[in-house]
């Protein structure tokens, strides 16, 4: 899996001319891909393949609540599944839940936050913008990188692969936000070549196979409600963790719904 995913990510990082507008051409019309909210619309303008996977919108394309309370979609893509964490389990899909100590890459005082907490989680499909961005604002805490597979993590995947989230690749987010403790965990899959954020760059592929954390404690770094904190290479998905009582999902919202970034998917809950 490792081997392959390395493999494509050379492919996908290629700057020759014709090569990479050949992919980026055949890639837009397979999965029709609108460009006309890219910062770039110009397929040619991007330097690689990657470029243009990872490529900005425009700074309208996508609209912010006025509301502070409200929670907002961090990525474009659909509802895996979502709901509360009962028993330190998460519902991956029918008739497989994973363990929210493995998730985190045991990290007991972490887990502690998220006791009886909510969780969504969102598949980036690979025509989807694939930055991911803070669902509430909040302060970077710590970074745990967490070795694994790299299990495809299409619908047809999830649905197979017991305990897929916990086992595959992922890089941990931990923040004290304004509705309280947040995660954002970006899972790792075939062909996704690399996860990377805004204050640390590309974290995998890792140079080590060990489990690796990162604190931020005495260099604090707050990021706002829709900023840009990372970005997948390939279709992937991001998990969004919060604490008991401090937010509830929005009604409406059911598996399989349709995500845009900035979309409220929930609201602080307020005494």
């Amino acid at each position: 899996q490792h081997t392959v995913s390395r493999l494509l990510g050379k492919l996908a990082r290629s700057r020759i001319t014709w090569f990479k507008n050949f992919l980026i051409r055949i890639f837009i019309r397979h999965f029709n891909v609108d460009m006309s909210e890219a910062a770039e619309e110009d397929y040619t303008k991007f330097p690689s393949f990657n470029a243009f996977f990872t490529r900005s919108l425009k700074p309208d394309a996508r609209v912010m609540p006025e509301d502070p309370h409200a929670v907002i979609s961090p990525v474009d893509g659909f509802i895996s599944e979502f709901g509360a964490i009962q028993d330190q389990q998460l519902f991956q899909a029918k008739g497989h839940t994973y363990n929210l100590m493995a998730l985190l890459g045991g990290d007991h005082e972490m887990v502690s936050h998220f006791h009886n907490g909510m969780f969504l989680t969102a598949y980036l499909s690979p025509r989807d913008y694939h930055r991911v961005h803070m669902p509430s604002s909040g302060i970077l805490k710590s970074m745990t990188h967490v070795p694994g597979s790299l299990f495809s993590v299409n619908p047809e995947t999830v649905a197979g692969v017991p305990n897929l989230f916990a086992r595959n690749e992922r890089v941990v987010c931990f923040f004290e936000s304004d509705h309280g403790p947040l995660a954002v965990i970006l899972v790792g899959a075939i062909v996704v070549a690399s996860i990377a954020t805004q204050w640390h760059g590309i974290v995998t592929p890792p140079t080590r196979s060990l489990l690796q954390r990162w604190s931020y404690v005495n260099n604090p770094m707050r990021f706002q409600r829709g900023a840009e904190i990372g970005h997948f290479e390939v279709g992937s998905t991001a998990i969004v963790l919060y604490g008991k009582n401090a937010i509830s999902w929005g009604e409406g919202l059911k598996a399989g719904q349709m995500l845009r970034l900035g979309q409220v998917i929930g609201a602080q809950i307020t005494c």
